[in-house]
């Protein structure tokens, strides 16, 4: 079974030059503000503090690096970083203030080397939001041939049987997950490990 047996707070960069180097594979979380990312990255690392949650949807402008290490069935280890970017799509800012914002996250998603894994997150009761959709035309618009995208429903636990059956209807083996419930973490955790360091996928 996949599992991260370590996983500890590196830093915070509010600019390129503060971030974190780029000594390993990244896995770059994305997504709207309070799709659930730091609780998801708490529960793929089994530890409830380590990625902290703001009360407030888009006051976090901080981009924050977690450096894991992920174990396999053989016991072999695998050191790796979850990258959780700011939320977007509440931000209550000056519109100058957001644009440099914007500029700089555009420029570490695109120049950062390291990032060998988008995670788009999306809300399982939202999933035709158009930021949703210009989000992920804009990652895969800049993919470079060593990045893959992986998208992730979170809070499937909010959802009837049958909004649940539609969501498996429009998209194939789609990664479904609730933190609540603690459903599809060891999928998700699975899922990132092949997309880092299975050269077939």
């Amino acid at each position: 079974m996949i599992r991260v047996i370590n996983a500890a707070f590196v830093k915070s960069s509010s600019t390129i030059a503060e971030a974190a180097d780029e000594s390993v594979m990244e896995v770059a979380f994305l997504g709207r503000s309070n799709v659930g990312k730091s609780s998801l990255i708490n529960a793929l690392c089994s530890k409830k503090q380590l990625a902290k949650s703001s009360s407030t949807p888009g006051k976090t402008q901080l981009i924050n690096f977690f450096d894991i290490i992920y174990e396999n069935e053989e016991k072999s280890r695998f050191n790796a970083r979850f990258v959780d970017l700011p939320g977007f799509g509440y931000a209550k800012v000056s519109k100058e203030k957001k644009r440099g914002w914007e500029e700089f996250l555009n420029k570490f998603i695109k120049e950062r080397l390291s990032i060998r894994a988008f995670i788009h997150l999306i809300d399982a009761r939202h999933t035709e939001l158009d930021i949703d959709k210009s989000v992920n035309s804009y990652i895969n618009s800049i993919l470079r041939a060593d990045q893959k995208v992986l998208n992730i429903y979170t809070k499937v636990d909010k959802l009837t049987q049958k909004e649940r059956s539609e969501l498996l209807k429009q998209e194939k083996n789609p990664l479904l997950v609730s933190v609540l419930k603690k459903y599809g973490i060891h999928e998700t955790n699975e899922a990132i490990f092949n997309l880092l360091f299975k050269k077939e996928i």
